[in-house]
């Protein structure tokens, strides 16, 4: 049996107040102390301590000055150099240096500057100012932020009929403005309604262009002056070259005449590195390379024919579809043709037949890209066909290395110019690649669809997009040319290997087919011999046999017959 308690509580009672009441104090324990314990512990001094419940607070004003900021700016030059040196021309800096090296003046003025710099270096040895207190610290590394681009701008063609940007070029001075120029390369789409204009955008207003060039025929390439942010050279689709300044308005200063220019499109304009900053060479698929000064663009200064034979022929010429110079190396230049072949010319060559240096062979279709690593000017970067390939001046029988073949045929590449281990693709279907060689080889590192720090690409449909590359992809890495100049002189090595191997497999393949020759002649000799002799005695076989017929019947027909 169960027992069940039943409290029981008025509901007039359900959430009444609680009534506390007074009453006298009442003793429930009473522990009397243990004297044991005390021995266990220390007395301590008495000292008293205020306690408060709430925190302290106090309140204070404080004025400062106020703060006043000016902007200033300052330019830093090259002094010291007379006026008739250009010193970003190397080549005249080291004729004056001899010059002055020579000079007594400058002698007598190094012997009594020696003793002040002596007793300057004497000083600094004394202290080594650049000891590493903390060398022995491990330096903690940043985790890298993922690789990433955002889109600033998007200069759109302002025409209804949209047509390709076929070339673009940055200001130089700071890259405030970018000029475009625009054509239709597929052959008889043009329609009398296509623009001919090309534009230069300011990068902060994609809404309008702040200029509009006008030439006679649409410009397939346009290149800013380094030297003169005013000018700009552009190559036209009839094979004449025009020169723009910007202060004189829309029109052309001055084109080349049409008798004295390329027959083909010019799909490439360089200026080059000369005192009065006015030399420009360019490239077409006629197969020519002219050099012009745009101060007199009535002809060229020089040709050359990329005739492979090197006689100057122009029926077997190579057409150019890409140019390369390097101002540190004033007398070679590049060019990439259609046949997929790289020709490496020397300019200061005596005749023509030896300005052609050697050729590269590599793609199957157009070279449409080429240029050198800014930071190791032996090694250079080509795209054609469905690759882009890093080559080697020392290697001339293939690539040291190649991206695998992609989906899309590859139209243009360039080298960053801040990190050596960088550079850009673009693609067919509207794709922008960057690889950075020393994270991985076999993929790029970022792709943008149809999308220094900023990019620029040029889109079929006629739109320019600015990109701004992250961080990580646009500044120099802690080691990061050491480490690509290793990469490179690996894989020179081992493609200068695998050639002596395919060069020695050859020399063996050949002695050995040439071995098999004489053994087959002899072979062929001797079963001619026994062919003949086996013939010989069956001819003389047959001629006795048909002699003892004959004599047979001789001898019966003699015989006299019996009645």
């Amino acid at each position: 049996m169960e027992i069940v308690h039943v409290y029981t509580k008025l509901r007039g009672e359900f959430g009444r107040q609680c009534l506390f009441s007074d009453r006298h104090a009442e003793l429930l324990v009473d522990v009397i102390p243990d004297p044991t314990l005390a021995l266990q512990f220390i007395q301590k001094t008495p000292r008293d301590q205020a306690l408060q419940a709430c925190t302290d607070m106090s309140e204070h004003e404080v004025n400062t000055l106020r703060f006043e900021s000016e902007s200033c700016g300052i330019n830093h030059v090259e002094g010291g150099w007379p006026k008739d040196v250009n010193p970003q021309e190397m080549e005249q800096t080291i004729r004056f240096r001899k010059k002055v090296e020579k000079d007594e003046g400058y002698m007598n003025s190094i012997l009594g500057l020696g003793s002040l710099m002596e007793h300057c270096i004497r000083q600094n040895n004394a202290i080594d100012i650049y000891q590493e207190y903390f060398e022995d610290e491990e330096e903690v590394e940043e985790n890298p932020e993922p690789p990433y681009a955002k889109t600033i701008n998007i200069f759109r063609d302002p025409n209804e009929l949209k047509r390709t940007v076929t070339g673009l070029s940055w200001h130089p001075d700071g890259g405030r403005k970018l000029a475009a120029a625009y054509s239709c390369l597929e052959f008889q789409k043009t329609s009398k309604d296509m623009s001919l204009d090309s534009y230069i955008w300011d990068i902060e207003n994609p809404n309008c262009p702040e200029m509009s060039l006008k030439p006679s025929s649409p410009l397939v390439c346009l290149e800013y002056n380094p030297k003169d942010s005013h000018t700009l050279l552009g190559g036209g689709y009839n094979g004449q070259i025009a020169l723009w300044d910007t202060r004189r308005g829309s029109q052309p200063v001055e084109v080349s005449s049409v008798e004295q220019s390329h027959r083909d499109p010019v799909y490439k304009i360089i200026w080059l590195q000369s005192k009065t900053g006015t030399e420009a060479f360019s490239a077409s698929t006629d197969g020519q390379v002219l050099w012009w000064d745009v101060r007199r663009l009535s002809e060229p200064t020089e040709r050359l024919v990329l005739d492979p034979s090197r006689e100057g022929n122009m029926d077997r010429a190579l057409g150019a579809c890409s140019l390369e110079f390097e101002p540190t190396m004033p007398t070679k230049f590049m060019v990439g043709t259609e046949q997929g072949l790289v020709v490496s010319c020397n300019r200061k060559a005596k005749t023509p037949s030896e300005k052609i240096v050697c050729v590269y062979e590599g793609h199957h279709g157009p070279v449409y890209a080429l240029q050198r690593n800014p930071f190791f000017p032996k090694n250079f970067l080509t795209v054609g066909d469905w690759t882009a390939r890093i080559w080697s001046e020392d290697i001339k029988e293939s690539a040291i290395m190649w991206t695998k073949y992609q989906m899309s045929y590859l139209t243009d590449a360039c080298w960053s110019p801040v990190r050596p281990s960088v550079f850009f693709t673009v693609k067919m279907d509207g794709m922008l690649d960057v690889w950075d060689i020393l994270f991985k080889q076999n993929e790029p590192t970022l792709s943008l669809k149809d999308n220094g720090r900023l990019v620029a690409c040029g889109s079929q449909q006629g739109g320019t997009t600015l990109l701004e590359i992250c961080s990580g992809l646009s500044t120099l890495q802690k080691n990061e040319k050491s480490l690509l100049a290793a990469m490179f002189e690996r894989e020179t090595k081992r493609e200068k290997i695998l050639e002596a191997r395919q060069r020695e497999m050859r020399l063996k393949e050949r002695s050995r087919s040439e071995q098999s020759r004489e053994e087959g002649a002899e072979l062929e000799e001797t079963g001619t011999n026994q062919l003949l002799d086996t013939a010989e005695s069956d001819f003389y076989s047959t001629v006795n046999r048909e002699k003892e017929v004959c004599e047979e019947k001789e001898v019966e027909e003699e015989s006299p017959t019996s009645d």
